[in-house]
This record gives C-alpha cells, structure tokens and sequence, in this order.
C-alpha cells in the first residue's frame, strides 16, 4: 500500500462540527469524484489510525479538501483532527470508493453523508451536466447541513433539505421512510445514490428496492 505524506495548508469549521481541511495534492495522485482514501495523522500514535475520509475538491485542482466530521465527544481520530490545523501533516492511503457518478438521479444523504456528492456536484456543475439530478438531504437540524449555500446554487429546485428535529419554515420535517419516498419520487427506475450512516443507507436501500428500484441502480458504498 502506498502512502503519502501532505501537509495541511487551510483548517476551518464549515459548521458546528464539520471542518474542512485543504492538503497538498501528491504528484500522480488522482481520484474520481465521490472516491475517498484513508487518513491518518502523520504524529506518534496516530499514524497507524486510519479512517476513511471523502475527497470533495474537483479531480482538477491542484489540492485535496475533506469535509469531515468532529466527534468530541469520541476521544478517537475526528476528536484529534478537531484540534489540528495547517502546518500539521496527514498520511493518505490508496483511493477507494463505490460511489461514482453512472448518470442521472436522486441523490439520497445523511448527514456527513453529504460529502461524497458534494465533489460530484461540482463536477457536473462545472461541466454543466448537474441538471436532472435531484438530492434529498436529511439533517436533525439546519445548522447541521453542509455547504447548504453551494449545494442550493447549484441544485437550485432540486435540492430538498429535511430535518428530523426542527420545525424550519418552508422545509420538510419528517424521516425519509417508506411514505416520505412515495411522496417525493415519482419514478424508481432511475439511479440512486445513497450514503450516510449504516443504519440510514439499509433503510434507505430496503426502501427503494421495496418500491421497485433494481438494485443495479442502487449505488452504495459497499
């Protein structure tokens, strides 16, 4: 396994808890949008926790960015992470990941879950392909939702934010389940994209594949 040594040029909050961190980008080192790789901190006894992060900069730029979630009540890698800012190296792994883009569709998100899509939204934006993809986006409150400004200019009418924990004026306040996605989607024949927690993706696929979605269409990480 290859592994590659890059120091830390930004570290900022984009919410709450989520920080976003801009590193060199190794020569040679590429992904698709929606990939990921794992992290570790290049520091004694960190070096060897790895954890799996998403890259949601453009292939195209010159340096890598992750939008990744800080647990502090966890005292694990993201608590670390919280606390570590540019200067301060990282050690990337291979690039992995069964999220890429297969065409257009409903983009299904939890959470943290956003950030595999947010470097595929860019992508289609950029090369002005993004419209007719749809996201659903779920969140406990609307504070927690990441680069909602972005993803509204890009997405515009098709991006629906949902809270499970705040009623917010002109937003949906409710789960996606069974009913939810009844509602919203009209044709289950299309792609879908999926991602967030465990429990989230399961219900979430059972779901789709219960209202006649093929599971070939269904993309997951595995």
């Amino acid at each position: 396994m290859e592994t590659h040594i890059v120091k830390i040029l930004k570290a900022f909050y984009i919410t709450h808890d989520v920080k976003c961190f801009v590193t060199e980008k190794p020569d040679g080192y590429d992904f698709s949008p929606g990939q990921a790789t794992d992290v570790s901190i290049n520091l004694p006894e960190w070096e060897n926790k790895l954890r799996p992060f998403t890259f949601t900069n453009l292939r195209e730029q010159n340096y890598l960015e992750f939008m990744i979630k800080i647990y502090k009540d966890h005292k694990g890698v993201t608590n670390k992470l919280g606390s570590i800012n540019a200067g301060a190296e990282l050690i990337l792994h291979d690039v992995f990941g069964a999220i890429q883009y297969k065409g257009k569709g409903t983009f299904i998100a939890g959470g943290a879950g956003i950030t595999p899509f947010i470097s595929i939204f860019r992508d289609l934006y950029r090369k002005q392909y993004i419209h007719g993809n749809k996201l659903i986006y779920s969140n406990k409150t609307a504070e927690d939702v990441i680069m909602a400004e972005e993803l509204h200019k890009m997405l515009k009418k098709d991006f629906l934010n949902v809270y499970t924990r705040e009623n917010v004026i002109g937003f949906l306040e409710r789960r996606i389940d069974r009913n939810f996605l009844i509602d919203a989607i009209s044709d289950f024949s299309q792609n879908f994209y999926v991602c967030g927690p465990t429990d989230f993706v399961k219900n979430i696929n059972e779901h789709l594949l219960d209202l006649g979605a093929k599971a070939s269409t269904i993309i997951i990480e595995k």
